[in-house]
């Protein structure tokens, strides 16, 4: 896991590609952080202006420089479209497990690309690291996030009542995760 958080990795899926954002990424960060139907279900603002993209990129950099759990882009194979970003965070060494979220441009909503990237990820994280577990959150009325990781293999765990705070109020979560012994068993490892 040391080595993923020290260097951000590339991973390539049939239709994505994952990999480390840069500065450059502002003005697609921009496109997709600053429409409130994306920010909605998520637990950042809604981006007021490209600088609070540069923001957040400043602070990816930094993350990736320090060597913390961070975010890698999404962008489609077949143009270079960047659509969205995939993060793994909460990195807990003691206990082997980390957790994952993401964001996507709502244009490419209901394509399968954010369970992909997803999937992609979860592959990575096992293949090249001693993760036990990887788990995902998001509120209880985010229907297409249940629905990824759903179909990315995950397992509902249950609701975590008032467990976030974000944009003024208290959010119920629902806690979904993978466990190494679950994705072995599917991938005949």
């Amino acid at each position: 896991m040391q080595k993923i958080l020290s260097q951000p990795p590339t991973i390539e899926t049939a239709r994505l590609t994952l990999r480390p954002l840069t500065m450059t990424d502002d003005g697609a960060i921009y496109a997709y952080c600053s429409d409130p139907e994306v920010s909605k279900y998520v637990l950042f603002e809604t981006h007021k202006t490209i600088e609070d993209s540069r923001v957040f990129l400043r602070l990816v950099l930094a993350e990736y420089a320090e060597g913390k759990p961070s975010v890698l882009g999404i962008e489609l194979k077949e143009n270079g479209k960047f659509i969205g970003t995939i993060g793994y965070l909460n990195w807990n060494d003691d206990h082997k497990r980390i957790e994952i979220g993401y964001a996507i441009s709502r244009t490419f909503w209901n394509k399968g690309y954010v369970t992909e990237a997803v999937k992609g990820l979860i592959n990575h994280l096992f293949t090249n690291s001693d993760l036990i577990r990887i788990e995902a959150r998001c509120k209880v009325e985010n229907i297409g996030s249940s629905r990824v990781m759903e179909k990315a293999g995950m397992k509902f765990e249950g609701v975590l009542r008032k467990q976030v705070f974000s944009k003024g109020a208290h959010h119920d979560m629902k806690m979904y995760s993978i466990l190494r012994d679950d994705w072995e068993r599917k991938n005949n490892h």
